[in-house]
């Protein structure tokens, strides 16, 4: 029943499982280079794709920074513009105007036309609302805080408030 494994036998057991296999079952490793080939391309073109679109986020995200520190300028400038407008301190500010408005439009950014159009709340944000018959519902009526758009994207929205007319024809009855 239980016989004995002579060592000769185990060699030839041994021997046979180390056997090379049939032809279909061995590793093709040429495919798998071409299919690693063919990923790392793709890899590589998609990279190149989104370097572009990464660089562009980085630079709206820096500009978006600088927004602030615009505004205030801006405010600074209008104001010596109106008290001060030949003084040493008036030229230092329209030059750094000047250098800002330049970067600004060489990066496509623009400010976003608020007053006296129609609300939209991709560009604007309603602060507020005031009562206003003459004017259309919706309309913007005074800019608080301006927005600006870069290539078409939002940096900031608008701050406005918007105008209300709550005296709409009624309908007759009959």
């Amino acid at each position: 029943m239980n016989e004995p494994v002579l060592p000769t036998e185990a060699k030839n057991e041994t021997a046979k499982k180390t056997e090379p296999q049939a032809p279909d079952e061995t590793p093709n490793y040429y495919e798998q280079m071409l299919k690693i080939r063919a990923e790392f391309d793709n890899y590589r073109k998609r990279v190149d794709r989104e370097k572009p679109e990464l660089y562009k986020l980085g630079r709206m995200d820096i500009i978006s920074r600088f927004i602030p520190m615009y505004d205030l300028l801006k405010k600074a400038h209008e104001e010596i513009q109106n008290s001060h407008a030949e003084s040493e301190i008036a030229k230092g500010m329209e030059g750094i105007f000047r250098e800002f408005e330049k970067i600004f439009k060489e990066e496509g950014v623009s400010m976003v036309e608020a007053l006296n159009k129609p609300f939209d709340p991709l560009t604007h944000e309603a602060l507020g609302s005031v009562e206003k018959p003459e004017v259309e519902d919706g309309t913007v009526v005074e800019v608080f805080e301006p927005g600006y758009l870069i290539a078409g994207r939002v940096l900031r929205t608008a701050k406005v408030r918007i105008a209300r007319n709550t005296k709409k024809e009624q309908p007759k009855e009959k």
